[in-house]
């Protein structure tokens, strides 16, 4: 059995963020090292400030630099609207970090999906899946894709990227990005990275803040009960890691660990 996912408490976000930076980091260099870019998936909610706040900060040494022109950013889910709606995570993540960037730091290379398909979920979804096909490998060498990092936030019922409690998507083993019609959470229509993907990749951080979250991190950690939170943990086990604030676990019996490279 995979030992278990790291939970690593912080007082508040302030003291979480740097934590996460060098967590990041060390994702970074290690991506690097096996094949010369960074292949990042994040997703949308609160994450995207979080990340923010850990990645604009000023580097303290060369062994602490974003090398953000190495990265590849693909979206772990993403909603069926126009880029720049208020409901897409490529906007989100682009007024809280993107463009924040300073004026002199090439770009990362950024996966969006493509509007034109936006009445079609099966087509958006399959198209980018295609993207990642371009990034990672062809389908038929490589039977999943390896992200480097998956960034990833947890909802209040459970639920990360666009993978729902109880909604047949978790069960799919084939596709490598899915549609959803019927999110419980809106906008209902969305495409998603599946589970297979999610748990292949190398490393995967959770990033979970605030009061309301504690109740179902107490069932994620101690009951599971299939939510798809915990199935991450329990498919990926020390390759996960939680970065949460005190708030977020008061009352969680699982054990925290001190944060450490």
């Amino acid at each position: 059995m995979s030992k278990q996912a790291n939970l690593y408490s912080f007082a508040d976000v302030a003291t979480l963020a740097p934590a996460l930076r060098a967590y990041v980091i060390q994702c970074q260099e290690a991506g690097l090292a096996r094949h010369g870019v960074f292949k990042v998936g994040v997703s949308g909610g609160s994450l995207p400030k979080t990340l923010a706040q850990a990645l604009l900060a000023p580097s303290t040494d060369n062994g602490d630099a974003v090398k953000w022109d190495r990265w590849e950013i693909f979206f772990a889910d993403e909603r069926a609207v126009p880029l720049d709606h208020a409901d897409s995570n490529y906007a989100l993540l682009k007024a809280e970090l993107l463009d924040k960037l300073p004026a002199d730091v090439q770009q990362p290379v950024v996966h969006t999906i493509d509007p034109q398909y936006l009445g079609d979920t099966q087509e958006l979804a399959d198209q980018y899946e295609q993207s990642l096909v371009r990034s990672f490998a062809s389908r038929d060498s490589v039977k999943l894709p390896i992200f480097d990092l998956l960034l990833l936030g947890c909802g209040p019922d459970g639920h990360t990227c666009s993978l729902f409690p109880g909604h047949e998507l978790l069960r799919e083993t084939s596709a490598w990005i899915a549609p959803i019609e019927d999110s419980p959470k809106p906008p209902p229509r969305r495409i998603t990275l599946t589970l297979p993907v999610v748990t292949h990749s190398v490393r995967i951080a959770f990033v979970a803040t605030g009061a309301g979250k504690k109740g179902i991190m107490k069932e994620i950690f101690e009951d599971s009960k299939g939510l798809p939170c915990a199935l991450v943990n329990e498919g990926t086990g020390e390759r996960c890691s939680w970065f949460v604030d005190n708030a977020a676990v008061e009352g969680v019996s699982y054990p925290r660990r001190p944060f450490s490279l």
